[in-house]
């Protein structure tokens, strides 16, 4: 195909509407679904979106072919992704230490997981973050963005958040009002949650999205070695979906996860953190944390595409993180 027959044929398809098998009605049920580009339905699976569109999985595969002959898919080159990591922001925890480990901070268009037993400060950290977002992240009139938590264990504590909006000589009041709070029920809530989150990131300004914790539902309502494959599926779309919106809106993504002790690990630490492969190869960052002597939590950089294995000390505090 020509130059100038692909231009023509990218002419004709811009919008959902000009895609064969979809008409205005299913349209209008795939942008609900979050479908709102032909590019997002070149990249889409046939089954998940004629699930999206409640249509037919040929007409789907009509619509996916259409989509990738009118658009560019494929490579870019290498600078055009240093461009847009350029982008990258980073929270800071409070510790310097702690932000060294990371490379300057919780960063946006990436998933930051902290695992350990309880008391370990996973939550201590999530709450920290959610406050220093607000100056952190604010844009460039100083407008501080929203941040989004889904609460899994019923451990959001807004007088804990105050604590920490008075310790870094914030407003307390507008600190609460930037901070959209939802409690999970139980794993399909969860995935429900933030499948309806994506408007309120376009609309709210949302820069950070805490799951605290991110596993505890799933682990829940899936028990036992025949309901292992189900879960993790779902575990899957749940965490490409958190990813999907780091990359789209530059997001931070900060999840905390439930550990077990493995006995098949004779010696050394036998914490196993919950989630399997399917956690381990989607965060961009694993930190292991645990607690040490009073106040100390020891946090170790498990994985990391860009930075080695390392140790930080922290302490957590009435006024919140600190080295």
């Amino acid at each position: 195909m020509s130059e100038k027959d692909k231009e023509k044929k990218y002419e004709l398809v811009k919008e959902l509407e000009d895609l064969p098998g979809i008409g205005g009605v299913t349209a209008d049920k795939l942008r609900n679904a979050g479908y709102e580009s032909i590019q997002q339905i070149a990249a889409s699976s046939p089954h998940e979106l004629a699930e999206a569109g409640e249509f037919g999985v040929e007409a789907a595969k009509k619509a996916i072919a259409a989509s990738k002959d009118a658009i560019e898919t494929g490579f870019e080159s290498a600078d055009e992704i240093l461009e847009r990591r350029k982008q990258i922001k980073r929270i800071p925890t409070g510790s310097k230490a702690l932000d060294e480990l990371l490379g300057g901070g919780v960063e946006t268009q990436s998933i930051t997981e902290c695992f350990g037993k309880f008391s370990s400060g996973k939550s201590q950290v999530g709450f920290q973050i959610a406050v220093n977002a607000q100056s952190a992240l604010a844009d460039e009139s100083g407008i501080p963005p929203k941040v989004l938590f889904i609460d899994t264990e019923s451990t959001f504590r807004p007088e804990r958040i105050v604590q920490l909006a008075e310790s870094a000589g914030m407003d307390p009041e507008a600190t609460l009002k930037n901070l959209l709070v939802a409690r999970a029920e139980n794993s399909d809530h969860q995935i429900l949650l933030l499948e309806k989150a994506e408007e309120m990131i376009k609309t709210e300004n949302v820069k950070l999205i805490i799951v605290d914790s991110l596993t505890s539902q799933f682990r829940s309502d899936y028990v036992g070695r025949g309901a292992l494959g189900e879960r993790q599926q779902k575990l899957n779309k749940h965490v490409h979906m958190l990813q999907k919106y780091a990359d789209k809106y530059n997001l931070a993504i900060y999840v905390t996860n439930q550990v077990m002790d493995n006995p098949a690990i004779l010696f050394g630490d036998p914490t196993t953190p919950i989630g399997g492969h399917v956690l381990a190869h989607a965060a961009t960052y694993r930190v292991y944390l645990r607690k040490s002597k009073e106040s100390k939590r020891i946090a170790r950089l498990i994985d990391s595409p860009s930075l080695p294995e390392g140790e930080a000390v922290f302490k957590v505090t009435s006024s919140g993180i600190g080295d």
